[in-house]
């Protein structure tokens, strides 16, 4: 598959060198089109839109605050049902890990609870990246944060997981250094009527500790070492992305080790937070493969 050619976000925008945020929304917006209604809470992505008065993309965005990117997205699909556009336009939320997975779940379950017709999708930098690097509940085990300056307690949030248990019709997970499989799943998505929720990795520079120029290295390593598998959860069936198959196997996934001793954040982690993650690993990729074995009898 090809990507289309058309661009809808202008050059020079103010996001960081390296940012797999500005990739995945680049790639994201080929998929979704012309035909579509963006909001956006406070964010990385409204410093990459710019200062009031201006915006970086040709698509029209509603800024709206950190809690209500669910309310505002089914205002926005209310405004079309009355005027007869929802088929024609396609209403997108997209925000953080931040104002996903902490300030913002109480709309997106409310908004996903209704069957609101639009796509909400969490690029997860795993850390309030836009206002100093505190920690979320996106924040992996063991990383640093400016209020986890130890490391963090305990595992990230499961929020696709918290998504499918609303009964949505489609879920998703997704990689900014995976982008073939990033645009397919926002165009499948652009297509299914009803809520539906993609949560993104997206590497970043400053945030994590790495040169702009690996963040591609570190989200193929995420995938690689099976800490991030890409699946689809279509009306309840799980399916693996093409990329992450083989790594349910064990025997093919590369060590966790290699994947966090690329970034500073987890400078400090000792060999009992790094057993604690090969057993995490183990046990997730254990709950898929069982669930898949379920779903093929």
């Amino acid at each position: 598959m090809d990507l289309k050619e058309e661009e809808f976000i202008y050059p020079g925008t103010r996001a960081c060198a390296g940012c797999g945020m500005a990739l995945i929304y680049r790639i994201a917006l080929k998929a979704l089109g012309p035909k579509t209604i963006l909001t956006v809470p406070a964010s990385c992505l409204t410093v990459l839109h710019g200062m009031q008065g201006f915006c970086s993309t040709k698509l029209s965005v509603l800024h709206t605050p950190f809690a209500t990117t669910g309310a505002s997205a089914s205002g926005i699909v209310a405004s079309l049902d009355d005027k007869g556009l929802s088929d024609e336009i396609c209403v997108v939320a997209f925000a953080g890990d931040g104002g996903t997975t902490d300030i913002g779940i109480q709309s997106l379950s409310g908004a996903a609870e209704r069957g609101t017709n639009f796509i909400y999708a969490c690029y997860d930098n795993e850390a309030y990246m836009n206002t100093g690097v505190q920690r979320s509940g996106s924040t992996p085990l063991g990383a640093f944060s400016t209020t986890t300056p130890m490391g963090k307690d305990g595992h990230k949030k499961n929020m696709p997981k918290i998504l499918e248990a609303h009964g949505i019709p489609y879920v998703a997970t997704a990689c900014a250094s995976y982008p073939l499989d990033l645009y397919e799943k926002f165009q499948k998505a652009r297509e299914i009527k009803g809520p539906k929720y993609i949560h993104i990795l997206a590497p970043c520079p400053p945030g994590w500790g790495y040169e702009p120029k690996d963040t591609i290295k570190i989200g193929r390593l995420a995938v690689e070492t099976g800490f991030w598998p890409l699946y689809e959860i279509e009306n309840g069936r799980m399916t693996l992305s093409r990329p992450s198959k083989k790594y349910s196997d064990e025997q093919k996934r590369k060590p966790i080790k290699e994947y966090l001793e690329t970034q500073k954040r987890f400078k400090s982690l000792d060999n009992n937070t790094v057993q604690n993650y090969e057993q995490y690993i183990n046990d997730l990729w254990s709950e898929v493969n069982q669930r898949l074995e379920r779903e093929q009898e």
